[in-house]
């Protein structure tokens, strides 16, 4: 459970029986997020100082926080907060962890694990701010997460849903030379996947936020366009996020598409992405901000 960002091919693998390949999974989301958190950071920022409060908030619950992108910037961004931050990941949460002693925040953050999904979810106190980016879309049942969330934020409290439009698209159109458009194929081949297994995914959360008593304050869309160029971060993101995508859309691929992504992900060949200088990053971020009247 995240951002577990735009993160949403962990899905499958979270219902698996196998514990390795649970912690393989983990371990694979975990590279992601912390990169997306390098990657967007002016983004997430941009949206933490958008959010439409009356006063800063001293008590925050980022749910499904990941490795933390979010939770260090509503840290920044409100120095007097502190914050809880769940997950049901005991390994993203470990990870936020070690970054929050790095940082010398540890005095600021509570880690909680659970399953949001459960029927009674851990108390979680009295926030002002409930955070939850790219991570409502992965809840099995999302109305019984808003009324959670109801429930527990405090009068006139906010609660900021914030979903990224799926994976980023990094590739320039006419790549790679030998197959152009093999990105947005790749893309439409992992539908079927996230049509069975994250169905919310996409979602408009503004009118299910107001059926669950919330009063909508503000809706924004930011548009994401980071070149990259200069980043080597950029490149080691769009190779993860290829590889994940990889796994769900390589049924559904035709050969030629397969092996020209295999191309790409082959880090001792000329052509890996590791290797190309016209990387972009390229999606688009939505927020939500509800309040409870």
């Amino acid at each position: 459970m995240t951002h577990a960002h735009p993160h949403t091919l962990h899905h499958g693998a979270q219902r698996g029986h196998h514990h390795h390949q649970q912690q393989q999974d983990d371990a694979g989301q975990a590279e992601i997020l912390d990169l997306d958190a390098e990657v967007l950071a002016e983004h997430i920022a941009a949206i933490t100082a958008w959010l439409p409060l009356k006063t800063s908030p001293r008590q925050i619950v980022d749910l499904g926080c990941g490795t933390g992108a979010g939770t260090f910037a509503l840290l920044n961004r409100f120095p007097e907060a502190h914050v809880i931050a769940v997950d049901a990941s005991l390994g993203h949460l470990q990870r936020l962890r070690q970054k929050a002693c790095a940082q010398e925040a540890d005095d600021r953050v509570r880690t909680v694990q659970a399953d949001l999904d459960a029927t009674d979810w851990p108390d979680l106190g009295t926030p002002d701010l409930v955070w939850a980016s790219a991570s409502m879309h992965h809840m099995a049942d999302p109305d019984h997460a808003l009324r959670n969330v109801h429930d527990m934020l405090a009068p006139g409290g906010l609660f900021a849903v914030v979903e990224l439009a799926g994976f980023p698209r990094f590739l320039p159109e006419n790549a790679p030379e030998d197959r152009p458009g093999l990105e947005d194929r790749c893309h439409a081949a992992t539908e079927h996947f996230h049509a069975e297994h994250v169905p919310h995914r996409g979602a408009d959360w503004g009118p299910m936020l107001i059926a669950a008593g919330f009063t909508l304050e503000g809706e924004r869309t930011i548009a994401v366009n980071i070149e990259g160029s200069d980043s080597e971060a950029i490149g080691r993101y769009a190779f993860s996020s290829l590889l994940r995508i990889r796994g769900a859309a390589a049924q559904a691929l035709p050969a030629a598409d397969l092996a020209a992504l295999d191309r790409l992900l082959d880090t001792d060949s000329p052509h890996s992405i590791l290797r190309r200088d016209d990387l972009s990053v390229r999606t688009e971020r939505t927020v939500w901000a509800a309040r409870l009247t």
